[in-house]
């Protein structure tokens, strides 16, 4: 066997005196794709960053073995490593806002690898930056490369991070979650440029909790739990044979692979009441001709549709297709210049804002990170207790007590365990604090939630909690759901009813497993055909 480009044995790595990673063993050769697998928290980015000397102070690192392309780097130091990151090994994280230095233009920070290895003088320098930003799909890259990160969408801004990492072309390129959050379209470009990469005989270790990704890119997969390695093997044998109870839990959590109502996890059902006779009927949401410019330009052109109740609309479409305009249209937030919105068979947009917030029980949001959307200083309890006491139309406040036992009985339909009310929204998990956001979107009893990204930042399996949970909560009580999303497999298995929009325009429109089955749009067809490839051999959508 050629020696390999990265190697482990036994790796094992603590903080405090606790160990994160335990015993993890991996190789990666040249021209082959080794996917580590895992959710926050299972070791995956500790045991990518210890592989580049990245491990951090306060870290300790025993191994059996560790070495980069046969020599062993237990004892090297900064000043070694520096050698080797770069045009050794190049390294992406995963976001590139925060990663890319926000004072300088992304062309100098691309610029410093080929600086830093003595690469040419400052003109070959700028024509490689040019070089290898064209290669990784950047337009105009002249213009972008004097433009600074924030100037920059996200997927160019990906883009950029990962020029980065390949313009010295080192023999290994470690990605951690380099397509997180992208567009389909931007993430299938990455990943077909990362695949160049591959068959120019480098290796790469792709690190990601999205099991469609892997099933794209890579050769081998490895699985962590725990900061063990648990699976490992051919990509092939391992996701259609899992063999370990957590790998098969993570690919059984797929919502590609599963229609509408299919159960994706094994958490227990939470108690829900019998809510007959609260449950609204109808259509309880309509849009109709809907315009909306900023600037003079148009960010929502002509969208009508009609969610009735107890029912999901999907909207789909890539940044800046006015997905979210059209959702703040329908809450409220953002008056239409033109077209209206009714709720529940009565006026909505057009009211004044006084008049709206007597109803604004009616519909309520959820949002892609609920951390952000609390008040830091407040708890649970607080923060559920307050969304109760928004009063109905024609009901009378809640008292103390009942607004306290509310927010007890909410905490109980969303799963949430009562010792979680009394803490900070900071001290919970990712999915406790989506289980919160949905209690307080609940409190008011509302007939029409609208659902903007609301698990794509969760890991898969509490991914598949969260969505579980809607669908009961959607059964139980007729909620109508306005499901907002990047994620066609998640759209797929949640929807009734898809739009596709692009460029403020709804381009196709339809029951969700037709749309999905035949699209008649190039645009849809063009965001399936990104996502199809990720599909395993036999499986359908």
């Amino acid at each position: 066997m050629p020696t390999p480009l990265t190697h482990a044995e036994n790796l094992t790595v603590s903080f405090g005196g606790r160990a994160v990673v335990r015993g993890v063993s991996l190789t990666v050769h040249r021209g082959e794709t080794l996917a580590l697998v895992g959710e926050s928290g299972s070791g995956k980015s500790v045991t990518a960053r210890t592989l580049v000397g990245l491990t951090g102070g306060g870290a300790r690192v025993s191994a059996d073995r560790l070495e980069w392309e046969g020599e062993d780097v237990r004892g090297w130091g900064e000043r070694r490593w520096r050698r080797v990151r770069g045009r050794g090994i190049g390294f992406v994280l995963q976001d590139a806002l925060v990663s890319l230095d926000p004072l300088r233009p992304v062309g100098k920070e691309i610029e410093d690898a080929l600086k830093l290895h003595g690469y040419g003088d400052r003109a070959a320098r700028q024509a490689r930056v040019r070089e290898v930003m064209e290669q990784v799909g950047v337009p105009d890259p002249e213009l972008r490369a004097a433009q600074y990160p924030h100037e920059l969408s996200g997927g160019l801004r990906q883009r950029a991070l990962i020029a980065s990492a390949l313009v010295l072309d080192p023999p290994l390129l470690i990605a951690d979650e380099p397509t997180t959050a992208l567009d389909a379209t931007v993430q299938a470009q990455i990943l077909d440029l990362l695949a160049a990469a591959r068959s120019r005989e480098r290796g790469l270790l792709f690190i990601t909790h999205d099991l469609a990704v892997v099933r794209r890119l890579a050769d081998r997969v490895a699985v962590m739990r725990g900061g063990e390695i648990v699976e490992e093997g051919p990509v092939a044998d391992v996701l259609q044979d899992p063999q370990h109870a957590y790998t098969k839990g993570l690919v059984a959590a797929d919502p590609a692979l599963h229609p509408k109502g299919a159960r994706l996890s094994t958490a227990p059902r939470p108690a829900l009441p019998d809510a007959e006779g609260e449950r609204p009927i109808g259509v309880v949401l309509a849009a109709e001709t809907l315009h909306k410019s900023f600037g003079g330009r148009p960010a929502v052109t002509d969208v009508s549709f009609a969610l009735a109740a107890g029912r999901t609309l999907g909207i789909v479409g890539e940044s800046g297709s006015g997905k979210s305009t059209t959702a703040r249209i329908a809450l409220g937030l953002t008056r239409p210049d033109s077209g209206t919105v009714a709720l529940r068979g009565e006026a909505w947009s057009t009211l004044p804002e006084k008049a709206r917030r007597r109803r604004r029980h009616g519909i309520q949001l959820v949002h892609q990170d609920p951390l952000s959307a609390f008040d830091p200083r407040w708890t649970v309890r607080r923060t559920l207790i307050d969304a109760v006491r928004l009063t109905r139309r024609g009901h009378p406040a809640p008292s103390t007590a009942e607004a306290a036992a509310r927010a007890d009985e909410l905490a109980g339909q969303v799963g949430l365990p009562r010792d979680s009310l009394d803490r900070h929204p900071l001290h919970l998990s990712g999915g406790q604090r989506q289980r919160a956001a949905l209690a307080r979107a609940l409190a008011p009893r509302p007939s029409v939630l609208v659902l903007d990204e609301p698990v794509s930042a969760l890991d898969v399996s509490v991914q598949a909690q969260v969505l579980d949970l809607l669908a009961e909560l959607q059964e139980a009580f007729g909620l109508a759901y306005l499901f907002i999303s990047h994620d066609l497999g998640v759209v797929q298995h949640v929807s009734d009813d898809v739009l596709v929009m692009k460029d403020g325009r709804i381009v196709e429109a339809g029951p969700a497993a037709a749309v999905f089955a035949a699209p008649s749009h190039p645009y849809t067809r063009t965001l399936l055909d990104a996502v199809r490839p990720l599909t395993p051999t036999g499986a359908t959508r």
